[in-house]
């Protein structure tokens, strides 16, 4: 079996970083560069997704957290801050509900599978991009007006998808999380049983999975909504992803019976 692919940097306390839908390790640089000073960041390459192109379980979130969890344990990695954008954060949700004594905290960023409802048209477009301005407006319809897409995310897209057989695979994927253009739905039964710290980040003005599916959250979660973000949280709010992963760590380090040392 292809291993996953993860990037690995920093040392101290665990925080694993999962991108969304055609996306990559790479998109956390900026958010993993800078948490690198007081923890190990591991930033994976989902399956069906560059380097884990050919890993097995591409074909839904659920085998996508599968696959994470199973490197996770080879890894002996246990005590993890999870964090997971779009779809990934449904693979996260799952992960965490599946092996809640490995998660230490979730965080999830305009997480999948809290509604149904799911720009299924644009994802397909997105999925199809295969050129520089039709990632580039692609990434521009999923962000709030006024954001301006990076060249280095056009860049990581464009060489994601040079490699053969990535344009066939996220064909495959995008029709299977967005079947009959809904999304599934992780049954809220299960997510109120989560006993780790959740933080949830959601931009108000996202089109792809609408702000109002955090109605349905539990009201413990920690919920940040972003007034002018849209889908793209990890490149227009990278500052509240760090700031709050910042806090997660020092309210971990502050607990009694801790071992770690504040940052």
């Amino acid at each position: 079996m292809t291993s996953l692919f993860a990037h690995q940097q920093g040392i101290g306390p665990t925080i694993v970083l999962l991108h969304g839908f055609g996306g990559s390790h790479g998109v956390w640089a900026e958010i993993g560069s800078q948490l690198a000073d007081t923890a190990e960041i591991i930033t994976y390459d989902l399956p069906g997704h560059g380097a884990s192109l050919e890993v097995e379980g591409a074909r839904s979130p659920k085998r996508m957290a599968e696959a994470i969890l199973a490197d996770l344990m080879e890894r002996d990695a246990n005590h993890v801050h999870l964090v997971g954008h779009s779809m990934g954060g449904a693979v996260a949700t799952l992960i965490a509900l599946s092996a809640p004594e490995r998660i230490a905290s979730l965080t999830l960023l305009a997480p999948g599978g809290y509604g149904e409802e799911i720009d299924a048209t644009l994802l397909r477009r997105f999925a199809k991009a295969a050129q520089g301005d039709e990632i580039r407006a692609c990434l521009a319809a999923m962000s709030g007006p006024g954001h301006s897409v990076s060249e280095r995310s056009v860049a990581d897209d464009m060489t994601l998808r040079a490699r053969s057989g990535q344009m066939e695979k996220l064909a495959e994927i995008v029709m299977a999380i967005t079947r009959g253009g809904r999304q599934g739905v992780i049954p809220a039964e299960l997510v109120t049983g989560l006993a780790m710290p959740v933080a949830v980040v959601w931009g108000v003005l996202d089109t792809v999975l609408p702000v109002s599916q955090a109605d349905n959250l539990p009201a413990r979660f920690d919920l940040h909504l972003v007034p002018v973000a849209g889908h793209m949280l990890i490149d227009e709010a990278p500052g509240l992803i760090v700031e709050l992963l910042r806090g997660i760590l020092r309210n971990q380090a502050n607990e009694p019976g801790s071992t770690l040392t504040s940052p």
